[in-house]
């Protein structure tokens, strides 16, 4: 991981991240290239820590470790998954697609290993406020799609009336497809469009297990596998 982040910068202020690592070096890396972009940071060593900081101060979003002492990182994530919506960017020195599978399953917006660039993850944390406050271009209101209700102003799915809890990211996904019924879109093409990453920068594997987890929540009929060729919404 590259210790020279950018200086601070006089900008306008983008939002509150919680920072949570046990290894003040990281905090202080990402906390300074945040804060560098017009974040406002607040910082967390343990578990606790980011409980009782999530619950007083609200952030915007959360830059998770998953190796915390005490009250694991995984446990925090279900805690906040539990109590809302709020974003979620996991940190971890833990490579394999088993970890990333298991973050996302449990509502992790983004996945990001250690070492990683401080420059990408201001990318990533811009990119998942960007798509959690409604970047993405669904349609412009509430939107029926057969049993499929979305209603985009207030981020929120139902199914034959009944209320579907969806992630930021889960809900970007399928808003962005409902924007665009029966359109087929390849892996590469969600990820540049709902992510606003690359296959350079992440793994296409991303967009599997969101489609995954969307037909878990939604039923197995509305988000179609094109063979060969990628996914798209049927109403």
């Amino acid at each position: 991981m590259s210790t020279s982040p950018a200086p601070p910068a006089l900008q306008t202020r983008r939002g509150t991240v919680l920072v949570v690592d046990d290894d003040a070096r990281v905090r202080t890396v990402v906390s300074w290239q945040l804060e560098a972009e017009g974040f406002v940071v607040r910082e967390a060593a343990d578990g606790q820590t980011a409980l009782d900081v999530i619950e007083k101060d609200r952030p915007d979003l959360v830059v998770l470790d998953l190796s915390l002492p005490g009250v694991g990182g995984l446990e925090v994530l279900q805690q906040v998954r539990t109590d809302g919506h709020l974003p979620v960017i996991v940190l971890s020195g833990r490579s394999g697609e088993g970890h990333r599978i298991t973050g996302l399953d449990l509502g992790a917006d983004d996945y990001l290993v250690k070492p990683f660039s401080p420059g990408e993850l201001g990318a990533r944390v811009r990119s998942v406020l960007r798509r959690s406050g409604g970047g993405v271009r669904p349609p412009a209101s509430s939107e029926p799609a057969g049993a499929l209700r979305i209603d985009v102003a207030a981020r929120t799915v139902a199914v034959e009336g009944v209320t579907v809890d969806l992630t930021a990211r889960e809900f970007d996904l399928l808003a962005y497809l409902a924007a665009h019924p029966r359109q087929v879109f390849t892996r590469a093409q969600l990820l540049e469009h709902v992510w606003d990453s690359s296959t350079g920068w992440q793994s296409e594997a991303t967009v599997t297990e969101h489609v995954h987890r969307l037909r878990q929540k939604l039923g197995s009929g509305m988000v179609v596998t094109v063979r060969g060729v990628g996914y798209r919404l049927e109403p």
